[in-house]
């Protein structure tokens, strides 16, 4: 179970890689938006290492 855990999170943290870079790719990219996305991908990373 842990390890489908560990995948559920890493599917999480590269659909978020996506979106940050889908939004870093438009003409007027709003800021906070990747920055709130960014910390989301960080908390995620943080929770895969500790498994």
């Amino acid at each position: 179970m842990e390890q489908a855990h560990v995948e559920a999170l890493a599917s999480k943290h590269h659909k978020i890689a996506d979106r940050i870079e889908q939004e870093e790719h438009r003409p007027q990219p709003d800021m906070s938006l990747i920055q709130r996305l960014k910390k989301e991908k960080l908390r995620l990373k943080d929770e895969m290492v500790g498994h």
